[in-house]
């Protein structure tokens, strides 16, 4: 199997255009065409997590945290990221980064978060806008259901967990070829007026070329008709943190309790305990603070992410408890995960989850 069928894999879970803007996910070294002989999966990419990727003849390391984040001028192993990247050229090993695209799919690293806590009616906690686009074409009856096939093989038409969406008119068209036209129907210089249906679709906005594409492969009239129109429309299905219940609301103290010994936590920094009891819960793997006005008027009882800091505690304001697990504790389960996922698509494939507890915080 070559690396980049892993990686399409991947990124029909969890697309690339779904990272953020900041982010950095993607084939960060290596050859994608290459043949891969195993594959080692791990929240970050350390030295030790390259060396094991060495001795188990791993060619391939999938990791949650991009090692290159921000722009390189110089690669001469004077730090921990210019080290590894060299290391990593040096012995043929490709690092992919599955990051913000991972976080902000549902069932993606909080949606772990949630099925470890076992929430029920889990949703997004805020919701990506601006990623949807609407097609409208134009084509006579008979053209009409060669060219829907053709969009909806193409990705048009998905809303939420709805596949195949779309909507269609009639209507009275009207054209006159010019000069130098080929047109299907009709003459040259010529007005022709006959019915048309109008067909409307709406698409996730990275698959706009294939989009176009197909549907002027699947058309027959010489120059196509088509609005493409940018939606403020929300993606149900995608977006930061996660928001669930629990089947029965618990006293704050004993969901603590549980949640330490689930996430086998050592601490847990948290904001004053109200006395009500706990159903609702957000969540956030990773630095969740900029989610908390969120997850309060989401009217969560508790939200629980990481990298909170101390200022930020204060926006609590009695109306939730703020709950920081540690961010690698928070994100422990997204190995897993990514196991699972291959796994399941790739059982005969050499997968391993990396041994290397690349944790950089301690606790006393």
């Amino acid at each position: 199997m070559l690396i980049k069928e892993i990686i399409n894999y991947l990124e029909t879970i969890a697309p690339p255009f779904l990272q953020e803007d900041y982010d950095n996910a993607g084939l960060l070294t290596g050859n994608k065409n290459e043949k891969c002989t195993g594959a080692i999966i791990s929240l970050d990419v350390t030295e030790e997590v390259v060396k094991e990727a060495i001795e188990k003849k791993c060619n391939l390391i999938i990791a949650h945290h991009p090692i290159i984040f921000k722009g390189l001028k110089k690669i001469n192993g004077n730090n921990y990221v210019e080290r590894i990247i060299i290391s990593a050229i040096k012995n043929d090993i490709a690092i992919y980064a599955i990051h913000t695209n991972l976080d902000n799919i549902l069932d993606g690293v909080n949606g772990k978060i949630a099925e470890k806590l076992s929430l029920t009616k889990t949703k997004i906690l805020l919701q990506k806008e601006s990623q949807l686009k609407k097609l409208i074409t134009f084509a006579p009856e008979g053209m009409a259901k060669k060219i829907q096939e053709a969009l909806f093989a193409a990705g048009a038409g998905h809303i939420g967990k709805y596949s195949e969406c779309s909507f269609i008119t009639k209507g009275n068209s009207t054209f006159k070829a010019e000069e130098g036209a080929n047109p299907t129907v009709g003459k040259i210089g010529v007005r022709e007026e006959g019915a048309e249906l109008k067909m409307e679709f709406i698409f996730q906005s990275y698959k706009e070329q294939q989009i176009i594409t197909a549907m002027k492969d699947a058309h027959e009239y010489e120059e196509v008709a088509y609005d493409i129109l940018p939606l403020g429309n929300y993606l149900s299905d995608c977006g930061s943190g996660l928001i669930g219940e629990l089947e029965e609301g618990v006293n704050e103290e004993s969901f603590l309790s549980e949640l330490k010994e689930i996430f086998n936590l050592s601490i847990i920094k948290h904001t004053a305990l109200s006395g009500k009891k706990i159903k609702k819960i957000a969540v956030c793997g990773g630095a969740g603070s900029f989610l908390i006005n969120a997850a309060k008027e989401a009217g969560a009882d508790i939200f629980i992410t990481s990298d909170i800091k101390y200022h930020e505690f204060f926006d609590a304001e009695g109306a939730i408890v703020l709950a920081d697990i540690g961010h690698y504790e928070s994100e422990q389960f997204t190995i897993g995960l990514l196991f699972d996922i291959l796994k399941e698509k790739f059982p005969n494939f050499a997968l391993q989850k990396t041994v290397v507890d690349t944790n950089p915080v301690y606790c006393f």
